[in-house]
C-alpha cells in the first residue's frame, strides 16, 4: 500500500464514555482494573477498526498503567488513536480520564494510559495489510517514534527469550 492510501492520525481518534456503577467495583470499593482494561480494549479496537477500514483484533497489550483509582459515579472517558502502523499491525495509544461525580466542574483526572497492538484480519481470520497512519502534529510524530521504540523492544525481548529457550 502506498502513502497515498494512508489516513491521518486524526481519522483514527475515538472516544468512549461511561459512568461507572456499583457492578464495576472491586473489594476495595474502587472500579476493578479488569473493567478498565476491557474499556481500554474496546476503545482501542474501535480506533484500530476505523483506521484499518475493517476487522482488527487485539494481538498484545504492550503496557497499561493505572495512575489514579476510579470511583463509582465517575464519568470515564477513554481516548484512543492509532500511533503507528506496520504492514499488518497497528499500535493504538489510549488515555483514560475521569470526571469525578462530586467535583464535576474540575478538570478530568488522568487515571490510566495504555498501548495495545492490533492486527488487521481478513474474512478468513488471516492477517491483512493495513493502510499507513500519517502523523499530523508534533505530538503525533513523537508518538509514532515512541511506538517504533516499543515495537523494537517487543521484538528484541521475543528474540532473547527464544534464544534462551534454544540454549536451555
Amino acid at each position: 500500500m502506498s502513502n497515498a492510501s494512508g489516513k491521518p492520525t486524526s481519522y483514527s481518534r475515538v472516544t468512549l464514555s461511561r459512568i461507572m456503577t456499583a457492578v464495576d467495583v472491586n473489594l476495595y470499593g474502587t472500579v476493578h482494573g479488569g473493567v478498565l482494561m476491557k474499556f481500554v480494549d474496546d476503545v482501542a479496537g474501535a480506533s484500530a477498526a476505523r483506521h484499518s477500514g475493517g476487522t482488527a483484533v487485539t494481538a498484545a497489550i504492550d503496557e497499561i498503567v493505572f495512575s489514579e483509582p476510579v470511583r463509582v459515579g465517575d464519568l470515564v472517558h477513554a481516548h484512543a488513536q492509532v500511533n503507528w502502523t506496520g504492514r499488518t499491525s497497528m499500535e493504538v495509544g489510549v488515555r483514560v480520564v475521569a470526571e469525578r461525580w462530586d467535583t464535576a466542574e474540575d478538570e478530568p483526572v488522568p487515571v490510566a494510559t495504555a498501548y495495545l497492538v492490533f492486527v488487521g484480519v481478513d474474512v478468513a481470520g488471516g492477517p491483512r495489510e493495513v493502510r499507513p497512519v500519517l502523523p499530523e502534529t508534533a505530538a503525533d510524530h513523537r508518538r509514532f517514534r515512541e511506538a517504533e521504540i516499543r515495537r523494537a523492544h517487543r521484538l528484541a525481548r521475543r528474540q532473547a527469550i527464544q534464544r534462551h529457550r534454544e540454549v536451555g
